[in-house]
């Protein structure tokens, strides 16, 4: 977050984003004639932001596994980062079951099925190719492509911390970790004109759709993450961190969520999540690893919409949702939807297609569940992007001990310079 003034309190900032949220959903709705001149500026700021994203992940990430300086240790941190996304995910998975039960989202939806083409899915082994490697140097610089480079990343590290010049080598990541981020804390003196033109934007493009047949589906999707956001992941806040780690988890998330909500990106929001896990006090091996993979790997968000549209499509279809062995597949499907199929490079829309095949569902309830997919996906993307900072809080509490946050505060307190 940009430091405006000395003088100034650090809330302000935030306060103006916020404010600029507000005003570009106003514009979306009463000033329609002057949307297609925002359009380019919120474009403008979403592609810096991917722009400064592909460097500033390599250098963060090859720093951290370098500084690290065992692969025991980077072991450790995996094992314990694919437990909590699990974890997680599958308490979003069973929650989000038993509200869509309860609140049957596909309740009393007719539409019309017509048929839709859908392409002939990718073999599972191309698909694992694919997700973790890229043919050419070149295409590791692209955000379509952010696991694979993070698998570069981590060997890079892993090689500098074998090497005699380690020092050298980790002064020169650490070097460029700090440039980029300086390049982000710059960039987001623009962030107040680029959220208020990509939120006018984006309130008019889902405007319309909101006041359609889906709205019953977004209000109750809305109303179980605001609880998801605010209930869970303050329980995760305080196991994690204890009373200070709470409020610290709450003072700093203000600008991740508004960054995921007003570009609707993890991967956009990286630079934000890795600013708000570094004040909360995390372990910087930690979150500089844990918040760029988990933007690829683990969307909460995503799962719980993963949920809602095989429930959707179960209602609209007048499907049975109750069988034991239909929730069970519902819940790994889910997770799936939010891990594996949103990590693979240009997967679109391979998650509508996995239910699809799955179930066993007519070709046209794809339109249906994609239409979902752009409805929910500013309140999905809060979700993946916090998610990922709480799980962050989560494994450093594992790893580093319970004591370690409040270890970090009263450092700071001790030391203010």
């Amino acid at each position: 977050m940009p430091v405006i003034s000395r003088t100034v309190p650090p809330y302000i900032f935030p306060v103006i984003l916020l404010g600029s949220v507000f005003l570009g959903g106003l514009a979306g709705v009463y000033c329609v004639h002057i949307l297609p001149y925002l359009k380019p500026w919120g474009d403008i700021f979403l592609n810096l932001l991917f722009t400064l994203l592909v460097p500033l992940i390599f250098f963060s990430t090859t720093a951290a596994v370098a500084k690290l300086g065992s692969a025991g240790y980077l072991a450790k941190m995996m094992l314990l980062t694919a437990g909590v996304f699990i974890g997680t995910s599958l308490i979003a998975a069973t929650l989000s079951w038993f509200v869509v039960y309860y609140f049957p989202p596909g309740l009393g939806v007719t539409q019309i099925l017509n048929a839709v083409p859908v392409s002939n899915p990718t073999p599972f082994l191309e698909q694992l190719a694919n997700l973790f490697t890229v043919p050419y140097f070149g295409q590791l610089f692209s955000h379509k492509h952010i696991l694979a480079l993070i698998i570069f990343s981590v060997l890079t590290g892993l090689a500098a911390t074998r090497v005699r010049t380690k020092q050298n080598i980790l002064a020169f990541f650490q070097a460029g970790e700090a440039l980029f981020l300086e390049a982000f804390n710059l960039l987001m003196y623009f962030a107040p004109v680029g959220f208020f033109c990509y939120f006018a934007v984006l309130v008019h493009e889902l405007g319309p759709q909101l006041l359609q047949q889906y709205i019953r589906l977004t209000l109750i999707y809305s109303l179980f993450a605001c609880v998801y956001f605010f209930g869970l992941y303050s329980l995760y806040a305080f196991w994690a961190g204890g009373r200070e780690g709470y409020k610290r988890f709450w003072s700093g998330l203000l600008l991740p969520a508004l960054t995921a909500l007003t570009t609707c990106s993890s991967a956009a929001s990286i630079p934000a999540n890795l600013s708000a896990a570094k004040e909360m006090g995390h372990a910087p091996e930690i979150y500089e690893t844990v918040i760029p993979l988990g933007s690829i790997i683990h969307k909460e968000g995503s799962v719980i919409g993963g949920m809602f549209k095989i429930a959707f499509v179960f209602g609209m279809l007048q499907l049975n949702f109750q069988q034991p062995s239909v929730v069970l597949m519902a819940i790994g499907v889910s997770i799936l939807v939010g891990t594996v199929m949103g990590a693979i490079p240009g997967g679109g829309m391979l998650g509508e297609l996995l239910i699809l095949s799955v179930y066993g569902l007519p070709p046209a309830t794809l339109m249906v569940m994609v239409a979902i997919s752009i409805i929910i996906d500013p309140m999905a993307t809060v979700l993946n992007v916090t998610g990922n900072t709480v799980s962050s809080m989560m494994i450093t509490r594992l790893i580093k001990g319970k004591n370690y946050l409040t270890r970090g505060i009263n450092n700071e307190r001790c030391n203010p310079n």
